[in-house]
């Protein structure tokens, strides 16, 4: 009995397409419609692993670990400078949800200079801020503001220790006047100090003391008298 061959029967072109159009795996750089570009890992078509992207309309490039089509990893991300047509790093360090987060180093286009943690793209945590004056604080964050406790030197060898709000000097700190020789300690409220002693720190190493030392006064308990405005501030702010 003859055997009768029919034709091996093929899926549409289109789906032979389809397979060839996900990408994963490496790939050499893919452009989207808009002119970006990128180069790298891949995963179910979205970016995933290792891998650059240039953003066309800026200029701007990223390098550095992506998860399911988001920045998430270690990368740095710097922008094209018009001018110069060089590259200026912005950001080194570690990506969450395509956002800053974790540990990493921000520089800023006036020169002031960020190292430490961050949370949904913001200052938060742990980190040492360097100012285009001179200052430096370094201590707790949050919200993108000094937050906790945190020790801020001034370019003249002042500094303020102590604790932190929104930014702002706020509740129990030393504030030492080493260009003078002092040291106040108190009690701070947005910035500014409503209660405290102030005594002669180092005054005689210090560059420009005042012309009298401060006259010695004598009380019952100064301890207590700060402990006690500190369980006073606490109350009125818990």
């Amino acid at each position: 009995m003859p055997v009768i061959k029919y034709p091996r029967i093929r899926d549409p072109l289109f789906y032979e397409w389809d397979r060839k159009a996900q990408k994963c795996g490496l790939r050499h750089t893919v452009y989207a419609v808009n002119g970006d570009q990128y180069t790298g890992e891949w995963l179910d078509n979205l970016k995933h692993g290792k891998g650059t992207q240039i953003w066309k309309n800026t200029g701007a490039i990223y390098g550095g670990d992506w998860k399911f089509g988001k920045r998430d990893g270690y990368g740095s991300y710097s922008i094209l400078d018009p001018v110069t047509k060089e590259y200026k790093r912005v950001y080194t360090g570690l990506w969450e949800n395509d956002r800053r987060g974790g540990q990493g180093v921000f520089f800023y286009p006036n020169g002031e200079r960020y190292e430490g943690e961050w949370s949904n793209g913001l200052r938060s945590g742990w980190g040492k801020m360097d100012y285009k004056d001179g200052s430096v604080y370094e201590g707790q964050w949050l919200v993108d503001q000094p937050h906790g406790q945190g020790v801020l030197r001034l370019p003249n060898g002042n500094r303020y220790e102590g604790s932190w709000k929104d930014g702002k000097k706020h509740g129990p700190g030393k504030y030492l006047y080493l260009d003078k020789g002092q040291q106040l300690e108190g009690i701070w409220v947005a910035d500014i100090p409503k209660c405290g002693v102030l005594v002669d720190f180092g005054r005689d190493n210090a560059p420009a003391p005042p012309q009298y030392p401060l006259p010695e006064i004598e009380l019952h308990d100064p301890a207590g008298v700060l402990a006690e405005a500190r369980a006073m501030f606490d109350d009125c702010h818990n």
